[in-house]
């Protein structure tokens, strides 16, 4: 009788697959004494780094710094920030800062706070700056001046972005004045279609879009209708602008009339493709 092949010692002496076995004696193996030390010093360094975040005076508000102001003060940034001084610094809610100083200080058109370990809350700080300016209550339009707790100011400052954000007693200088002129012909019509902040973003828009050479000669951007728009330049000249649409073209085209025509009074760029100057 043949023995055994070599095929089949080869399967008697392959280990069996299967589940491990268990260590003799039947217990669970417990964790060495290292892995507990290392558990047990992280728990530890934890608890601790937690304390000294929450729990200590070593990394607490103790000052708050500004950066950024021109019109607002120091002051007036702090006080509207209202942040918790003695607090934790890492429990301070930086949004929550930046939301209330937008909302008490509309003169600020962005704001960063930032944390300055270990001690420091920094508030920077970007103001509104004005290109145009309206008598206050004009088109039935008030100012405010939560700045200051009032709204009695003369004027109301208009940003790049047709936003109202303060009144002032005394108009900037070089900053023209904007004349809503609903008493026109056609303009309450243009008044009801567009309404009266529509009208002033268009004259923010013109007032963007003009060279720098007429802006700074321009004292008022008067609107009567959304395409009737025009400016009042120093001197008693003026400028018949149109809508705010081709804002480039006309400002290249107005440059070169006023080089071809230096002592022109009246100049029209409201059709850019066909302007025209007049007086002397």
């Amino acid at each position: 009788m043949a023995g055994p092949t070599t095929a089949d010692r080869g399967e008697r002496h392959k280990p069996k697959s299967g589940p491990p076995r268990p260590p003799r004696g039947g217990r669970p193996r417990l964790p060495r004494p290292r892995v507990l030390i290392v558990t047990g010093v992280a728990l530890l360094l934890g608890a601790a780094t937690i304390w000294i975040l929450y729990g200590s005076q070593w990394l607490t508000v103790e000052r708050v710094t500004t950066s950024g102001t021109g019109v607002l003060t120091p002051a007036q940034v702090r006080a509207a920030a209202a942040v918790p001084v003695g607090a934790p610094l890492i429990s301070v809610d930086t949004g929550d800062i930046e939301d209330r100083l937008r909302r008490k200080l509309p003169r600020i058109d962005s704001v960063e706070v930032v944390r300055s370990w270990p001690h420091g809350i920094g508030l920077k700080v970007t103001e509104r700056e004005p290109v145009l300016i309206v008598e206050n209550g004009a088109n039935g339009k008030n100012g405010e001046n939560r700045e200051g707790g009032s709204n009695a100011g003369k004027f109301v400052e208009i940003d790049a972005k047709g936003v109202r954000f303060a009144t002032v007693q005394k108009a900037p200088r070089g900053v023209p004045r904007l004349e809503l002129t609903p008493d026109q012909a056609g303009a309450a019509a243009s008044l009801r279609r567009f309404g009266p902040d529509r009208l002033v973003r268009e004259a923010v828009r013109v007032a963007g879009d003009l060279p720098p050479a007429v802006a700074r000669d321009t004292r008022a951007v008067k609107v009567r209708s959304y395409d009737d728009v025009s400016l009042e330049l120093s001197g008693g000249r003026t400028v018949a602008w149109g809508s705010g649409e081709k804002g480039d073209t006309k400002a290249t085209t107005l440059t070169a009339l006023m080089k071809a025509a230096p002592k022109a009074r009246h100049f029209d760029v409201s059709v850019p493709t066909a302007p025209a100057s007049s007086g002397s």
